[in-house]
């Protein structure tokens, strides 16, 4: 076991990129371990790629791209800008509403953080935000996108842990609104504190009609998640076919409503989508071999033997579970982690009575969280790199907003039923 994780490390501080991290160790382990046939490493690289509820991944991230080139993406923005119009950090507040309403587009945290940027932080700037605040407000809050469906994690988690996809989407709309609100909440304060964008006294409250005419142009978007989830429910499509029907969507959205997608954007779209699947499904089927290894030597058993000589109470079993997750994020990508860490703590916090559908919420909002902490955070880089912000500076800007974030996971340790509430209602306990 110790042979296996040193090679994991080192691996990870020489530079190399995630996926031939784990895959490497995993083969080294292989050739140092003569029990082991070699054989079983390609069998598991293959097995670990082949399975068919794992096709809602490349799926709905096809669905994501297109959505951001047919007119979705623009038609959510203005209704964030419409709802935010009136508040203290108003274009702050937009990255908040917007992740929140893009959170059943685009699926991916980095993604969506990415895109924010680009759009927000240009008015921002001329606002006078500084690039520390901007990177910050709109990484983090991307965060959200890692609860409301259709979300990556939770269809990765579901996939490798076997639990109900459907559930998980229905599980993660609570507390993504409930992010939604503490972000919002940690917006508001600190640009009172460092007077960011105070509301302009000539604008105009929000009237019916117009609020109408913005939900009215963007309802395709806001019907999407309410759709997956209604049709999983009702048996019209199952987890995985939901991707395929999201791209159908889509397509009819983009081109017989909004008029937006051509097939220029429809090829760009399809190449992004192939380099956003090469990279995910190497990781995917790299982590087979390491997969493997781990269960052979035993480490989810010698793991679950460290934690419960600790505590076996359930809410502070979960919190050291998160505390290590969040560690574990800061240093290995997200889709690893899940690969690697689902089946380690699965079975410890079922046997210890807890929902699997509540620890996979959480686990999805804390893990995803490490995209956005130093030292290896792949969005932090990614938006400090569009508007050149040096990372030390976003990392100051980000503490209220991970501060929110951590309060709001700490409510739903201790309140699982906001969680399960709206899953129990719609498929039953």
């Amino acid at each position: 076991m110790a042979f296996l994780l040193v090679c994991f490390v080192v691996f990870l501080v020489l530079g190399m990129p995630i996926s031939f991290v784990i895959g490497v160790a995993g083969m080294a382990y292989f050739a140092v371990t003569p029990i082991l046939p070699p054989e079983i490493v390609v069998q598991q690289i293959v097995s670990q790629s082949q399975s068919f509820a794992f096709l809602a991944v490349p799926f709905f991230i096809f669905a994501g791209n297109l959505m951001n080139v047919s007119g979705i993406t623009s038609r959510l923005l203005g209704l964030a800008r419409l709802l935010t119009r009136r508040m203290y950090g108003g274009t702050a507040q937009i990255s908040v509403v917007l992740s929140t309403l893009m959170g059943g587009v685009s699926g991916s945290a980095t993604a969506d953080a990415a895109m924010e940027t680009r759009i927000l932080a240009p008015e921002m700037m001329r606002l006078g935000y500084s690039k520390g605040y901007i990177c910050a407000v709109n990484c983090v809050t991307a965060l959200i996108t890692a609860t409301i469906p259709p979300s990556l994690g939770l269809i990765i988690f579901g996939f490798v842990g076997e639990v109900s996809i459907g559930r998980l989407f229905a599980a993660g709309i609570i507390p993504g609104i409930l992010m939604m609100f503490f972000l919002m909440t940690a917006t508001t304060i600190t640009s009172r504190i460092k007077k960011y964008d105070p509301p302009k006294s000539e604008a105009s409250g929000l009237s019916p009609r117009e609020l109408a005419e913005n939900l009215k142009d963007s309802v395709w978007a806001l019907l999407f998640p309410v759709i997956l989830i209604v049709g999983i429910r009702f048996g019209l499509f199952t987890a995985s076919e939901s991707g395929a029907f999201a791209v159908v969507y889509a397509i009819i959205v983009g081109k017989f409503i909004y008029k937006e997608l051509s097939w220029k954007k429809f090829k760009a779209a399809l190449m992004t989508t192939l380099k956003d699947n090469g990279a995910i499904m190497l990781i995917i089927a790299m982590s087979g071999p390491f997969s493997y290894a781990i269960t052979w030597v035993q480490l989810p058993v010698h793991m679950s033997n460290l934690i419960f000589g600790i505590t076996d109470n359930p809410q502070l079993l979960t919190l050291i579970m998160l505390g290590f997750l969040f560690v574990s994020g800061m240093f290995v990508d997200s889709n690893v982690n899940f690969l690697l860490l689902t089946p380690i703590f699965l079975p410890m916090i079922t046997s210890v009575g807890m929902d699997p559908v509540h620890f996979g919420v959480l686990m999805a909002t804390i893990v995803t969280l490490g995209v956005m902490t130093p030292p290896i955070g792949s969005a932090l880089y990614t938006v400090c790199g569009i508007i050149d912000c040096p990372p030390e500076e976003y990392t100051r800007a980000s503490l209220p907003f991970l501060l929110a974030v951590l309060l709001e996971l700490g409510i739903l340790v201790f309140l699982p039923d906001l969680v399960l509430w709206i899953p129990n209602m719609i498929f039953g306990k």
